[in-house]
């Protein structure tokens, strides 16, 4: 039998505390006769309804980041839960609602919120889980500072808004016939980055890290999140279909502006001409990723997140993260930065 990785370790050891905590912060949204609200905020974690579970509830690497980062930086991982438990409520009210605009009917192998129960309640289903997220993180005032405290309260609703920006963004595009780099990138800082910055920073806060450190800590998830996302649009178009578990032509044909689409376009030859002929069919796309790797748009986008991995690493150890915590962190960031799935 193989030996659990440092991070599956972890993760076995926090995820009973987290999910108790978890499990305690939604209670109140059953408070004034609204028990299937409650019910439904429980289906969105995984736990209630059909196939609920382990795949359901997801990976919770973003509130286990949180707990990594406060012990690497010195703190009691445990002191950390209410602002991990803040993280994994702020990610799923984002997913409830991004469902919404993105018209998905599925998320995780399971019909999602507004499937089961319309988008009304998935909305207001959403607002519930955003309001007691926030609740959730002042719970940090029994261990730390008030002043600790409300500037955790400031970082995570900046953080809030970089989301909601990023979505806007990410749903223009989608009517753009041109976007540039400079703008991509700003979606992405929003879209994916900023939670897993506010993560690792807020971490360290509630370590009482020194603020250069805390910096580090945030470029750190900062840099993390651009170099996922870098990957995740090269595996999104020549990807083993097999390993990424989703057809490799999908971001060809839903017309998504991805880095290498965009560096493709910018070059007006070959795949721009295919690209602004119409909407691309599933036949065709195989043909256009071939022409797009020949015109440089995979090296480019495989150049760039060597790139970010590089300044995503460095800040990781100028953030000087130490012991098993630190050994842990620099696994996970292995792990995440040289995924091929």
């Amino acid at each position: 039998m193989n030996k659990p990785s440092g991070f599956s370790a972890f993760a076995e050891k926090a995820r009973p505390a987290l999910r108790e905590e978890l499990r305690v912060a939604i209670t109140s949204s059953a408070d004034h006769g609204t028990p299937e609200l409650q019910n439904m905020i429980a289906y969105q974690l995984g736990w209630t309804g059909e196939n609920a579970g382990p795949k359901a509830e997801g990976k919770q690497i973003r509130p286990l980041l949180v707990l990594l980062a406060a012990e690497a930086a010195g703190g009691d991982w445990q002191a950390a839960i209410p602002a991990a438990v803040a993280v994994e409520l702020i990610h799923n009210f984002s997913l409830i609602h991004d469902d919404i605009e993105d018209n998905s009917s599925l998320r995780r192998g399971r019909p999602t919120v507004w499937k089961n129960w319309g988008e009304a309640q998935a909305i207001n289903t959403g607002d519930a889980v955003f309001a007691l997220a926030n609740l959730s993180l002042m719970n940090l005032e029994k261990t730390l500072s008030r002043e600790t405290v409300l500037q955790a309260g400031k970082l995570f609703h900046t953080t809030c808004l970089r989301l909601t920006q990023g979505q806007h963004l990410d749903i223009l595009f989608e009517n753009l016939n041109q976007v540039s780099l400079e703008e991509y990138w700003q979606m992405v800082s929003g879209k994916t980055a900023a939670l897993l910055a506010f993560s690792l920073e807020v971490g360290a806060l509630c370590a009482s890290a020194p603020d250069d450190l805390q910096s580090n800590y945030r470029d750190f998830g900062h840099y993390l999140g651009l170099a996922f996302q870098a990957q995740d649009d090269i595996l999104g178009i020549w990807g083993n279909q097999e390993q990424i578990g989703k057809s490799n032509t999908g971001d060809l044909v839903n017309g998504k502006k991805t880095l290498p689409v965009l560096y493709g376009l910018a070059q007006k030859k070959g795949f721009y001409e295919g690209w602004s002929a119409g909407p691309i069919k599933s036949k065709e796309a195989a043909k256009l990723s071939q022409m797009l790797e020949a015109e440089g748009g995979r090296a480019y986008a495989q150049n760039t997140a060597d790139r970010l991995t590089d300044l995503a690493l460095t800040a990781l150890e100028n953030a000087q993260p130490h012991g098993e915590a630190g050994d842990i962190l620099r696994e996970l960031a292995g792990k995440l930065l040289h995924r091929k799935e």
